[in-house]
């Protein structure tokens, strides 16, 4: 099956791109600049995994979307969550950080996006990088939420492009894992919510990865060893 994969340059991310790659050929892989405050660190990451795999890579720019978004995850001003390592599985504090980064629609739009892309190259399907951790938080992580947008886009796209997630069942731990078999190159990622020079080992994004890749007993990437919350 052909696809198109929406990369952020992320764990979950790169490693749908990496399965998609065994199950047909990847034409395209869209990374979303909507003003996010890791949109450069992402853009570059997700470029150099491209690269490496040797696929097309374009960048579709969405200012408006960061017009319309107040929360944190784009405006600077804002003070991102910094959950300690035992909070992350509490649904309390997870609900309330994961408000503090909501952004409107964007897995419905860039699913969207994606399926004009995919429709045009004749692909069959639209990757994203979903997974159980944040779909207990994030509705539009779910895979029922992959399910209803891949029967609208049954009506909406001319080849019937269906919406897939590799990991969309599997916890963070479950996914480094996958990633290892796959042979992901972990040092090409990007999976901050900041765009510092390292990845800050404290948001949310990267508290989960340090747990993913600790209970593995796997070093962490580069860019996180150094880091406040990686050391």
């Amino acid at each position: 099956m052909d696809s198109v994969v929406l990369l952020s340059g992320g764990l979950d991310s790169t490693v749908n791109l990496a399965y998609a790659l065994t199950e047909g050929s990847v034409k395209l892989a869209l990374t979303m600049d909507y003003g996010q405050r890791a949109a450069r660190r992402e853009i570059k990451a997700a470029a150099a995994l491209a690269g490496y795999y040797n696929i097309r890579h374009q960048v579709v720019e969405l200012p408006w979307l960061a017009q319309i978004t107040a929360t944190s995850l784009v405006k600077e001003e804002g003070s991102l969550p910094e959950p300690a390592a035992e909070e992350l599985d509490n649904p309390d504090v997870t609900q309330k950080t994961a408000a503090a980064v909501w952004v409107p629609n964007r897995n419905g739009l860039f699913i969207n996006i994606a399926a004009c892309f995919a429709e045009s190259l004749n692909c069959g399907q639209v990757v994203a990088g979903f997974n159980r951790e944040e779909a207990a938080t994030f509705p539009d992580n779910t895979p029922e939420f992959a399910a209803a947008a891949g029967k609208a886009l049954a009506y909406a796209t001319a080849n019937q492009v269906r919406v897939v997630s590799y990991t969309n069942r599997l916890d963070k731990q479950e996914i480094v894992a996958l990633g290892n078999r796959l042979r992901v190159p972990w040092q090409l990622i990007w999976s901050c919510y900041r765009g510092e020079q390292a990845m800050c080992g404290k948001c949310e994004s990267c508290r989960r990865m340090i747990r993913a890749f600790s209970s593995l007993g796997m070093n962490l990437p580069v860019s996180l060893q150094n880091s406040p919350g990686g050391e």
